[in-house]
């Protein structure tokens, strides 16, 4: 398989790279060149998307698959999946779960209506794209909508604000029920099934996340603290008082959504499509594991946005 990805160097990106080198495929990562460098046996090809003309030599070569994970305005995705078109065999573009228009709705589908393309949303800006790459490339378009997506490399950072708050041990008030149904995806196993869509020539949308339930987050912060050997004592706090103390649900405290939000569908959706097109997601154990394995080895401190000491006095 001849494959570029349009990226390749951060996140997803990295683990596509990754797992296609391990396959033996032909790799190529276009990216600007400011974010580091893609995994070894990578060939890399420095440009900017934004930029008219930078994509041009790219389609004087043939790819069996492109795979696109922007997520900025869907002009750049327009502009990518024409240029690209004569020389792709297949355009994959990672899109979001966020372009369903109600996301409180629990069991959401492929066939859920999407949000209206005039709102000024990233929803908006990824259901604005999936329609071009539509009309670009028809049967040979696969559109992926991932939820949330954890692993090494994060990015933003979720998993790995639980991981380093749950380290500095202490009590630590957590938003309850502990048994709370949470739905997310490792980064490998997504881009090991976006290889596998792209070789198998599969077209259409996918929820591309674990099947409802596939963990807690009871179980999620218990692993955390077992990955990170803390002494932590959590302290779980009644939803209504989280929120009567003014904390936001997936931006201050990342991951939690409580059971009556109004965006409580990205961890209820249906993904039973691609479970039957052989996705796997391994145990969230695994995946905290070698998250703080890779975060404990990495060069530098990573910036964490969440929720702030006042906020977590006032819970």
């Amino acid at each position: 398989m001849r494959l570029l990805i349009l990226g390749g160097t951060r996140f997803l990106g990295r683990a596509l790279a990754t797992d296609a080198v391990g396959r033996g495929w032909q790799v190529t990562a276009f990216h600007r060149g400011v974010s580091g460098a893609p995994p070894a046996g990578v060939t890399a090809v420095h440009g900017d998307r934004t930029q008219p003309g930078d994509l041009a030599p790219l389609a004087d070569r043939a790819w069996d698959a492109v795979i696109d994970t922007w997520d900025g305005p869907p002009q750049v995705v327009a502009r990518s999946s024409a240029v690209l078109e004569p020389a792709c065999g297949r355009y994959v573009h990672v899109s979001s779960r966020s372009v369903y228009r109600d996301l409180s709705t629990q069991g959401l589908t492929e066939l859920s209506p999407l949000v209206s393309a005039d709102v000024d949303s990233f929803g908006a800006y990824k259901a604005a794209a999936e329609h071009v790459v539509r009309a670009t490339y028809g049967d040979r378009a696969l559109i992926a909508r991932p939820g949330l997506v954890l692993g090494p490399h994060e990015q933003p950072e979720r998993l790995v604000w639980w991981l380093r708050r749950l380290a500095r041990s202490g009590e630590v008030p957590v938003p309850g029920p502990p048994e709370l149904g949470l739905q997310c995806i490792d980064v490998r196993d997504l881009a090991c099934w976006l290889l596998d869509a792209a070789h198998a020539n599969l077209g259409g949308a996918y929820n591309v996340v674990s099947r409802p339930g596939h963990t807690t987050m009871g179980a999620l912060l218990s692993a955390c603290a077992e990955a990170s050997g803390s002494r932590a004592r959590l302290r779980w706090v009644p939803p209504a008082a989280v929120l009567a103390a003014g904390v936001r649900p997936w931006s201050d405290l990342p991951i939690w959504v409580p059971q009556d939000s109004d965006v409580r569908g990205l961890h209820e959706t249906d993904a039973e499509r691609a479970h039957a097109t052989g996705l796997r997601c391994r145990p969230v154990e695994q995946t905290v594991a070698d998250t703080w394995a890779w975060l404990t080895t990495t060069a530098g401190p990573l910036a964490a946005e969440g929720l702030g000491p006042r906020l977590e006095a006032m819970m």
